[in-house]
C-alpha cells in the first residue's frame, strides 16, 4: 500500500535536512569551516581516553627528586648554594648509580653565596713580595676550592646530565645564558621546519653549559582551553632547532646519537616543511620512530594524577638523597628529574588528568612513554578517515532513520555511537592512534535529533543557548525562569541599575604559608562552594573568581527590583556561613578565615565583554569600582560588610549602622558607608538603642565635640562585632585633640590607596 503524499514529503524534508547536516560536518572535517566546539569535544574525548587507558602503577625507571619543604628546611631556601646542588648530583651518580639526571630549572645567575670572589679580590690586591705572592697563591687556591659554581661544573662534567632552559617570545627578544648546540640543522637555509618559534631565551651560565652540553627547553604547548596535551619536541630560535627537556633526557639516558627528521610531503611556498615523525636511532634494535603533529610536538601519554600521592611517579625528597637515607638500590639505573613541590616554587600545569599538575611530571610522562613504547600519534591518514567515516555513517543514517520509528531510531543511533566509540578506544589503547571521533558522534546525534522532532530541536536549541550563555553565572532556578521567554535574554551589553558584591578572603597569605598546597586548595574549594551557594540562594549572578576573591552581582540577566536587598541578605548569610566554617576549622585544629565584603548599587554596564580570545558576562562602571574599594575598607573599620549609601537606601528593611563618610581613591565625591546588622524585624530593642547611640556619637564627632563624642562611645555597651569600630574612633578622637583640624574639615576620611 502506497504511503500518503504528505508522509513522503515529510520524509523527504527530513532526509534533506539530514543531508545538509552531513554536508556541514563534512565541511568541518575538510577544514572549510572549522567548528571550534567540535574541536573542543574531540579534545575532551581524548582526555577521557587517557583516563580510561592510564596505567595504575608507579613507573619503575623514571623518578622525581623533589626539592620539597622538608629539603628546604634542612638545606635552606631556594636557590641553594651550588655546592649543595653539586653534592646532590654527585650522590645520585656515585652512591645511587642513576642512569641520568635532568634539571627542570635554570641556573642563570652566578652563585654569590661563596667567599671565592672576595678571596680572589684580596689576592689581587696583595703586593709583589715573595711572602705576599705566596699568600696570594694560597688565597687563589682556597678560592678555587670554595667556588660553588666550579663545584657544580665539576659534578656535571662528563656525566649524562641534562640542563633545563626556556624560550621566550617578546619584543625585546632578550637572551640570557648560553644555549646548547642545536639538535637539528637544515642543509637548505631557505627551508624551515613548521614548529614553535621564539625570539629570546633564558639559559644557563656559559661555563656550566659547556660542562654539561646536553640541555632541553621545558616550554609546553597549551591548547585553546588552557590544557597541556602535548609537548614540543623541537623549537626554532634564530633559524636553528633545539630539543625539549624530555627528548634531551631520553637521548642522554638511552645514548641516542642523533635526531632524524621524517617529512610529510613537499615544502610550502614559504619554504616550511612539516615533520611526520622523528627518528631516534637506538644502540640496539630498530630505530624508534616518534610521530609528531604539525608543530613538531608529541602528545603526552599521561599515566594518571600527578604529585607526590598521584601514583604515577615516585618522589624522593632531595634531602634524603643527599643524606643517603634511601636504600642503596632505590634509584639504581633510573632516569632522575629534579623538580620541586614546595609552595612558591611549584610549576603547575592544567592537564587532562589534573588541574594543578606538576610541570616536571609532564616531561616525566613523555619520557616514560618513550621508554615503554607507549607513545601517541595522530596518523597522517586521520583526516581522510574522518571524512570517509562521516560520509558513510551520514548517508546511511540520513536515509534509514526517517523510515523507522522513534524508538528504533534511538536504538540504531545508540548502536552506531557505541560501535564508533569502541573501535576508536581500541585503536587508542592497542596502537596509540589518536583518531577523530567527535565529528562522527555529533553527526549521529544531529541526525537523530532532526528525525525526532524539528520543532523540539528548535526549542532545545534555545534552551541550550541560554544554558551555555548563563549556566556558569546564575543559579539553575533563574535559568529555568529564562526558559519561559528566551528571546528576552542575550549577552549584548546594556546599562542597568544593579548591585555588585566583592568578597575577599582575609588571612589568605598566612594560610598559603601554613598549609600544604592540597590542603589550601581543599579549603578554598570548600569556602567558595559554600559562599557561592549563599549568593545563588539570593538569586545572585557569579561574575568571576579572582584568586581568593569572588565577584557577583544582582539584577541581571534576570531583572529583580529587590537586587539591593538580595545582595545584603546574601552578604549577611555569607558572614554567618564563615562562622560555621571557622567552627569546623577549629574542631580540626586548622586555621580560621575571615571575609571582607563590599556592596555597591548604581548604574552599570552589563554584558558579554572581553577579547576575541576570552570573554565573560560581567559588569563595569563607577559603581563597580566603588564596590571594590569598599571591600578593601572593611579591614579598616573592623566589619565584615561595607555598603554604599545607594545600597543602604535601596534596602530599607534592614537595620543599618553608619560607619563614616569617605573619599576613596579615584573618586572626588564623598560616599557615606554603612554596614547591615540584621533584618529590621529581627532587631531587638537593645540593638536599636545601641545603633541610635552610635549615630549620636558619630554626629558629635563630625561637630568636633571630641569630649562629648568620646563619652558617648565609651557609654555604649561592648559588642564584639563593633569593638574595632569603637576603638578606631577613639583613636581618631585622641589624634584630633593633639592635631589642628583645619576649619574646612568636612568630616570626610580620605583613602589614597586601593
Amino acid at each position: 500500500m502506497a504511503k500518503p503524499r504528505g508522509s513522503v514529503w515529510r520524509h523527504g524534508w527530513r532526509v534533506a535536512l539530514g543531508l545538509l547536516c552531513v554536508l556541514a560536518l563534512l565541511g568541518h572535517g575538510a577544514g572549510l569551516w572549522p567548528l571550534a566546539w567540535v574541536h573542543q569535544l574531540d579534545r575532551q574525548i581524548h582526555d577521557a581516553r587517557l583516563q580510561a587507558a592510564r596505567p595504575s602503577a608507579l613507573h619503575p625507571r623514571v623518578v622525581v627528586v623533589d626539592i620539597d619543604e622538608r629539603s628546604l628546611a634542612a638545606v635552606g631556601r631556594w636557590p641553594w648554594p651550588r655546592d649543595q646542588v653539586a653534592r646532590l648530583v654527585d650522590t645520585l651518580f656515585t652512591h645511587y648509580q642513576v642512569r641520568s639526571v635532568s634539571f627542570d630549572m635554570v641556573f642563570a645567575e652566578a652563585d654569590n653565596t661563596s667567599a671565592s670572589q672576595a678571596l680572589k679580590r684580596i689576592a689581587s690586591d696583595l703586593g709583589h713580595s715573595d711572602a705576599e705572592r705566596a699568600v696570594a697563591a694560597e688565597l687563589q687556591r682556597i678560592a678555587r676550592d670554595n667556588d660553588h659554581d666550579a663545584q657544580l661544573i665539576r659534578a656535571v662534567r662528563g656525566r649524562p646530565v641534562v640542563l633545563g632552559y626556556y624560550f621566550t617570545s617578546d619584543r625585546q627578544g632578550q637572551q640570557h645564558g648560553q644555549l646548547p648546540e642545536p639538535v637539528l640543522a637544515l642543509n637548505d637555509p631557505t627551508q624551515r621546519i613548521r614548529t614553535t618559534r621564539w625570539s629570546g631565551y633564558g639559559a644557563n651560565l656559559p661555563a656550566l653549559a659547556e660542562a654539561a652540553p646536553r640541555a632541553g627547553f621545558f616550554n609546553a604547548i597549551t591548547d585553546e582551553d588552557g590544557i597541556v596535551r602535548s609537548l614540543p619536541l623541537l623549537a626554532e630560535w634564530d633559524g636553528r632547532y633545539y630539543e625539549s627537556l624530555a627528548l634531551a633526557t631520553y637521548r642522554a639516558a638511552m645514548q641516542v646519537p642523533a635526531v632524524l627528521p621524517r617529512w610529510t610531503g613537499d615544502a610550502s611556498a614559504s619554504g616550511e616543511r612539516a615533520l611526520a615523525a622523528l627518528g631516534l636511532p637506538q644502540a640496539t634494535g630498530a630505530p624508534l620512530t616518534l610521530g609528531v603533529d604539525g608543530r613538531a610536538a608529541a602528545w603526552v601519554p599521561y599515566r594518571g594524577p600527578g604529585g607526590i600521592n598521584g601514583g604515577s611517579f615516585r618522589y624522593w625528597p632531595a634531602v634524603q638523597v643527599m643524606e643517603r637515607q634511601l636504600p642503596a638500590d632505590a634509584l639504581r639505573d633510573t632516569i632522575v628529574l629534579i623538580g620541586t613541590t614546595a609552595p612558591g616554587l611549584l610549576d603547575l600545569r592544567n592537564t587532562p588528568v589534573g588541574q594543578a599538575y606538576p610541570g616536571v611530571e609532564v616531561h616525566a610522562n613523555l619520557i616514560a612513554g618513550l621508554l615503554d613504547g607507549r607513545w601517541l600519534q595522530r596518523p597522517d591518514y586521520a583526516d581522510g578517515l574522518e571524512l570517509m567515516q562521516l560520509l558513510v555513517v551520514g548517508l546511511v543514517l540520513a536515509l534509514v532513520l526517517p523510515l523507522i520509528s522513534a524508538t528504533a531510531a534511538l536504538l540504531v543511533a545508540a548502536g552506531v555511537m557505541l560501535s564508533l566509540t569502541g573501535a576508536n578506544l581500541w585503536l587508542f589503547q592497542s596502537h596509540g592512534l589518536i583518531l577523530p571521533l567527535a565529528t562522527a558522534l555529533v553527526l549521529v546525534a544531529a541526525l537523530l535529533l532532526i528525525n525526532m522532532s524539528v520543532g523540539y530541536l528548535s526549542e532545545s536549541r534555545s534552551r541550550r543557548r541560554l544554558a551555555t550563555l548563563f549556566g556558569h553565572y546564575v543559579p539553575r532556578e533563574l535559568v529555568r525562569e529564562m526558559y519561559r521567554d528566551p528571546e528576552r535574554y542575550s549577552m549584548q551589553a546594556q546599562s542597568r541599575q544593579l548591585t555588585v558584591m566583592f568578597c575577599d578572603m582575609r588571612g589568605f597569605t598566612t594560610l598559603s604559608e601554613s598549609l600544604q598546597p592540597a590542603a589550601l586548595q581543599q579549603l578554598l574549594n570548600k569556602v567558595f562552594s559554600r559562599l557561592t551557594q549563599r549568593i545563588q540562594n539570593q538569586r545572585g549572578t557569579i561574575d568571576k573568581y579572582m584568586g581568593d576573591c569572588v565577584m557577583a552581582f544582582w539584577g541581571a540577566p534576570v531583572e529583580s527590583p529587590a537586587h539591593a536587598a538580595q545582595s545584603v541578605q546574601a552578604a549577611l548569610d555569607m558572614s554567618t556561613e564563615v562562622l560555621g566554617i571557622n567552627d569546623e576549622q577549629r574542631a580540626q585544629g586548622l586555621p580560621t578565615i575571615g571575609v571582607g565584603i563590599g556592596l555597591s548599587t548604581g548604574d552599570m554596564m552589563v554584558g558579554d565583554m572581553g577579547s576575541d580570545i576570552r570573554r565573560s558576562y560581567t559588569v563595569i562602571g563607577d559603581a563597580v569600582n566603588l564596590g571594590s574599594r569598599l571591600e578593601g575598607l572593611s579591614r579598616v573599620y573592623g566589619v565584615d560588610i561595607i555598603a554604599s549609601h545607594a545600597t543602604r537606601s535601596a534596602a530599607p528593611d534592614y537595620l543599618w549602622l553608619e560607619l563614616d563618610r569617605v573619599r576613596v581613591k579615584g573618586r572626588e565625591q564623598p560616599e557615606t558607608i554603612h554596614t547591615p546588622l540584621c533584618p529590621l524585624d529581627q532587631a531587638s530593642d537593645t540593638l536599636r538603642q545601641w545603633v541610635d547611640g552610635w549615630h549620636a556619637a558619630l554626629a558629635l564627632w563630625r561637630q568636633r565635640q571630641w569630649d562629648a563624642a568620646q563619652a558617648a562611645i565609651a557609654a555604649l555597651p561592648a559588642k564584639n562585632e563593633t569593638n574595632a569600630l569603637c576603638q578606631l574612633y577613639l583613636q581618631r578622637i585622641s589624634l584630633a585633640r593633639y592635631k589642628n583640624v583645619p576649619p574646612e574639615w568636612d568630616g570626610v576620611t580620605d583613602f589614597d590607596s586601593k
